[in-house]
């Protein structure tokens, strides 16, 4: 940990958000990223690391380790969602084939391997499926109090569904890994925490990521603060082009399109960023504790996270579910600091 940083791992299935995300931390002063885990989820697996690998290099961060683990859901088939991010997963961007490949490690022993190195120190943030958690915490039961803490993007614990009815998609695409998960951090689960429970996880629904919604306003800002035009072009004979606006740019015009046509808006739900700023700063959110348990079985609602918000089942907290993000805070951090790290990239001075 270095200046008050906060040791990051971060778990995702680099579509056009997660990406976001990435260059979110990147950009951030108070993140110590130490890893990045991808699996299969909004594209394959190999589309995944393919792409956190070049938004890591955009970015100039080729330190960084990436890992791959499960190209499946632990259980059902894979299903993923080019019609969200794209064939490939970034949207209408185009980014250079990455120039170092994938660590030799699985991603869920990376998990183990880091936390263990280094206990109590990790914040693990998952954006994806937590199909790679799942994994590790089946392999080491005792993860739970070896990390920091656990901060997740997935769920749906007011809202309505945006894959099913009742089901949002990190969750959906291996319900089975969340509900692994859900067990393995709860006070009743099946490790006896004889020093005390671990951290409950902080969980980020669609109930307030959906809040975070991303206009294009905030791109024309994005772009000032990077010193170029909204689609990352030079302003001016003497501007530099800006080739991280540039990428959020075109990734996000894919994006504009679908939530244009299906959610009757211009702009983007940036569910993952909002989940890493959170991580960052937990004071972006309000919480309440509460007990969330996962339906496995339902035929219309499988994936579907149930909060006992009144308690009706008898049972301890096992998650701390935001309930209101301080949205207008994350969004100037956004454009403040992927600005920032745009223009440091480009060679424009502030």
């Amino acid at each position: 940990m270095t200046n008050g940083s906060t040791p990051i791992l971060i778990d995702c299935d680099t579509g056009i958000d997660d990406a976001l995300a990435l260059l979110y931390a990147c950009a951030s002063p108070d993140a110590d990223i130490r890893a990045v885990t991808c699996e299969a989820g909004n594209v394959t697996a190999a589309d995944v690391a393919r792409n956190t690998l070049a938004v890591l290099e955009l970015a100039g961060r080729s330190d960084v380790d990436v890992a791959v683990g499960r190209t499946v859901p632990l259980l059902q088939p894979l299903v993923t969602t080019p019609e969200t991010h794209g064939p490939q997963g970034i949207g209408d961007a185009v980014l250079p084939p990455p120039g170092r490949s994938v660590s030799s490690r699985h991603a869920a022993d990376l998990i183990i391997e880091e936390a263990a190195a280094h206990p109590g120190e990790l914040t693990l943030v998952t954006l994806g499926p937590m199909t790679d958690l799942a994994l590790a915490v089946l392999r080491e039961p005792r993860l739970p109090v070896l990390l920091r803490r656990l901060v997740v993007m997935g769920g749906a614990y007011g809202a309505a569904g945006n894959t099913t009815p009742v089901s949002e998609w990190n969750v959906a695409v291996d319900p089975d890994a969340m509900a692994v998960v859900l067990r393995a951090w709860s006070p009743d689960g099946p490790v006896d925490w004889t020093a005390g429970p671990p951290p409950r996880p902080l969980l980020l629904g669609l109930d307030v990521t959906e809040g975070a919604r991303y206009l294009p306003t905030h791109q024309e800002r994005l772009a000032h603060v990077a010193g170029c035009r909204a689609d990352g072009s030079a302003i001016g004979r003497d501007g530099v082009d800006s080739p991280i606006v540039r990428f959020v740019h075109d990734a996000l015009a894919f994006y504009f399109r679908f939530h244009e046509r299906f959610d009757g808006f211009r702009g983007a739900f940036i569910h993952d960023p909002l989940a890493l700023a959170a991580a960052l700063d937990p004071g972006l959110v309000t919480t309440r504790a509460v007990t969330v348990d996962v339906e496995l079985g339902g035929a219309l609602s499988r994936g579907q996270t149930v909060a006992d918000w009144r308690g009706h089942w008898g049972r301890p907290p096992n998650a701390d579910v935001a309930v209101t993000a301080d949205v207008a805070t994350f969004l100037d951090r956004f454009i403040e600091r992927v600005g920032g790290l745009a223009a440091e990239r480009s060679g424009v001075a502030r």
